[in-house]
């Protein structure tokens, strides 16, 4: 089994295609629309700090929080080698007691999928009412229904580098709409031999109605909902993004 900080240390390289800068143009783009004076960001589930650190640059106030503290250790070198102010905070998405409160939460790249149950999503909303100032935005996605049964489910993904290659296997969950992922790793060794690694997640997400409820439910109102960074909703569409004010 990969530790925490093995696999803190090559998600960058994993994670090297990943659409941040789509994610930084959503948050810019609505934030200017709704609360074009929000200055103050929350960075829920900020991984190593690469969307964290593209919304410092472009001017925002922005705390992260990630519940690996390997994670938030690059995140935090990341920080100081780009000489940017960020604050890291090693918490959990369902407790974000003591951190302030803030124009927009934030939380992409399905973070909230990981949260094994609907209690914890409900925990997760809740507590994201509570870190914002009155009128601030929650703005976050999930994985579709769609993309968790006909994209995953019984799909094998693999991809051969010289540093790193991987095995990717996912397979129908426990519940309705979730994924369990097999992963192994081949991660190349000074000396040129490779050294394998296992990883194990889970992922789990819901209705479109079903999280509109939810939020209804934690003080929200919900002011849009689309897809695949602004598209609109599809039988197909991928991921699902919803806007969300505190009432």
């Amino acid at each position: 089994m990969m530790n925490y900080e093995q696999f803190a240390y090559l998600y960058d390289q994993l994670m090297k295609d990943a659409p941040y800068d789509e994610w930084l143009n959503f948050t810019k783009d609505k934030l200017h629309l709704y609360l074009p004076e929000a200055s103050e960001l929350l960075d829920v589930g900020c991984g190593t700090g690469e969307l964290l650190l593209r919304l410092a640059k472009a001017g925002y106030d922005v705390t992260g929080v990630d519940l690996s503290s390997d994670m938030l250790v690059v995140a935090n070198k990341k920080v100081e080698a780009e000489k940017v102010t960020a604050k890291l905070f090693e918490q959990d998405m369902r407790d974000l007691e003591g951190l302030g409160h803030f124009d927009a939460v934030l939380t992409y790249c399905d973070s909230l999928n990981y949260l094994p149950n609907e209690d914890d999503v409900q925990a997760a909303l809740s507590a994201f009412n509570r870190s914002l100032k009155d009128n601030g935005l929650l703005i976050f996605d999930v994985h579709s229904c769609y993309k968790m049964d006909e994209i995953f489910t019984g799909q094998v993904f693999a991809d051969a580098d010289e540093q790193i290659s991987y095995i990717w296997q996912a397979f129908e969950g426990e519940y309705p709409y979730s994924v369990e992922h097999d992963l192994t790793f081949f991660v190349q060794n000074e000396d040129q031999t490779y050294t394998r690694y296992e990883e194990f997640h889970e992922q789990r997400t819901y209705s479109i109605d079903q999280y509109k409820q939810w939020l209804k439910d934690a003080g929200f109102s919900v002011l849009e909902i689309s897809a695949d960074f602004g598209g609109e909703v599809t039988e197909v569409s991928e991921r699902i993004f919803f806007v969300a004010q505190k009432i």
